[in-house]
């Protein structure tokens, strides 16, 4: 079993934590079907991207 040689302390375990925290994702609203998506990636409910339809989608 492994043995510590030297203990961290509580400010550098924290430092090294504080980057593990989740974000949540940056939405942006359609301009065509106004609702919303993830940015620069085209919109699933109605498949535009750049003002132009890339994907056609059923509904």
């Amino acid at each position: 079993m492994g043995v510590h040689q030297n203990k961290q302390s509580k400010a550098r375990v924290r430092q090294r934590r504080a980057m593990d925290k989740l974000t949540a994702p940056n939405l942006v609203e359609c301009p065509q079907c106004h609702k919303l998506k993830a940015q620069h990636q085209v919109c699933p409910s109605c498949g535009h991207y750049k003002g132009k339809e890339v994907i056609t989608v059923n509904e």
